[in-house]
């Protein structure tokens, strides 16, 4: 909030309070039939009355002033965001374009882990023809399973091995 509403707002609520004293002179002046203290507490409310319209008038100025500086705040927030808009769109046609000039990693698939790859694939089709017998794939497909021991090395396990559990 601007010092000049602040200023205005507090000044005019309490000349309007400090009226009121006044006005009840001039009611109890009334009733007693005094014109001369009439006249004169008249005058005060009139004084009074004046200068919380004055203050009035600096409240509307001081928001006018916060009206004008809040619409400048929000043109530069928004200049300042359509500015980092521009800059993320640069920088993503230059990714783009980064992209597109080859400067990326490519992946190889050997010969043989292709055919693995169709023969699984196509493993419910039987009789495709992808220049590998269906004997071959099976076989590059099924891998026994493969236990590692704590230093590495593969451990492999005894089929014949009969394991008895008595409870």
């Amino acid at each position: 909030m601007h010092t000049k509403t602040m200023e205005g707002l507090a000044g005019a609520s309490m000349n309007m309070k400090l009226l009121n004293t006044p006005f009840r002179v001039y009611k109890d002046a009334e009733r007693r039939g005094d014109l001369t203290v009439m006249e004169r507490a008249m005058g005060y409310v009139g004084e009074f009355a004046d200068k919380a319209e004055e203050y009035q008038k600096k409240a509307e100025k001081g928001m006018e002033e916060d009206a004008k500086e809040a619409g400048e705040k929000a043109k530069t927030e928004q200049e300042d965001a359509i500015q980092k808009r521009k800059e993320q769109r640069e920088e993503m046609e230059k990714r783009i374009a980064e992209s597109r000039n080859g400067d990326t990693d490519t992946v190889s698939i050997s010969e043989g882990r292709k055919a693995a790859l169709d023969g699984k694939a196509n493993s419910v089709q039987t009789g495709a023809d992808n220049g590998i017998s269906t004997g071959e794939t099976t076989d590059a497909i099924k891998m026994e399973p493969v236990i590692y021991t704590k230093t590495g090395e593969v451990s492999k396990s005894e089929s014949g091995t009969n394991i008895s559990v008595s409870v």
